[in-house]
């Protein structure tokens, strides 16, 4: 008699990265270096405690994807939407942390439409937008908490579906 099949979990991690960031700056060269590896139809989860750098490193984001206008905090208005300057994909910049309910309070916001043709970055996405894609990159930044001017901050960044199976993570750490 054969053993049963082990499940098959269709989100499996392709690949993970372990940095560790010391300054804002640092942070949004960082995003302006992850820029590289997206493409339309990419979605970006960010988490991380309050100030831990998803902003900053969105902003880096944009910047590397050459995208037009400030990328600051979505919080009040939940998303905000930057064109190309080129030929590349739009920036969609959410930020879920005022949304209480999961996929459903999302829809309102069309991020499935939004998806195919723009990349996605979602701060506070976690149990909110995972049904949007199998493929999404997730990136969790630590840092410590309490009063502190520490800027150290360990991240660790992870693809997960087919898409990101065969991008090598590690030319982020150069």
């Amino acid at each position: 008699m054969e053993a049963p099949a082990a499940p098959h979990n269709p989100v499996e991690p392709g690949s993970s990265v372990q940095i560790v960031v010391t300054s804002p700056e640092q942070m949004r060269e960082l995003g302006r270096r992850l820029a590289k590896l997206l493409r339309a139809g990419d979605l970006v989860m960010l988490s991380g405690e309050l100030g831990a750098g998803k902003t900053t490193l969105t902003r880096g984001l944009g910047e590397g994807l050459g995208v037009r206008g400030a990328v600051t905090s979505p919080t009040f208005v939940i998303a905000r939407v930057h064109p190309s300057l080129g030929d590349g994909p739009p920036l969609v910049h959410v930020d879920a942390y005022r949304l209480s309910g999961g996929l459903d309070e999302m829809e309102d916001l069309d991020l499935d439409v939004s998806l195919p043709e723009s990349v996605v970055v979602v701060e506070w996405g976690e149990g909110k937008v995972e049904e949007l894609t199998e493929d999404r990159l997730q990136v969790v930044i630590h840092r410590a908490v309490g009063d502190t001017t520490d800027e150290v901050r360990q991240m660790t960044i992870t693809g997960l579906g087919e898409r990101w199976s065969a991008t090598d993570l590690s030319v982020l750490t150069a």
